[in-house]
């Protein structure tokens, strides 16, 4: 399991025209079952994202397909974690 952090390197007004891009990304990532859960973080410096990938290797790839990636918009820190304990609901992820 991952969690991603996003740093956005522009401001806010360049990250809102390549918002819709970025999240037809999403989309196709949460299709694919790589992405669990993602959001803003607040105040509005980037965001995070939960991850499901086979290696970190694997989701850096994934990762590179983001048009905010592509574009500049955003830099990655990749955390890996393995997670042990979770809400029963959850349990699924583990």
């Amino acid at each position: 399991m991952f969690i991603v952090t996003l740093n956005y390197l522009v401001g806010l007004s360049e990250v809102e025209k390549y918002l819709p891009l970025h999240k037809e990304y999403l989309d196709r990532c949460y299709d694919d079952g790589i992405f669990l859960m993602s959001g803003p973080i607040e105040p509005r410096t980037g965001g995070v994202i939960l991850a499901k990938s086979s290696s970190k290797e694997a989701l850096e790839l994934t990762l590179n397909e983001d048009p905010f990636f592509k574009t500049g918009i955003a830099e990655y820190q990749i955390t890996e974690f393995v997670p042990t304990k979770s809400k029963k609901e959850l349990s699924y992820l583990l």
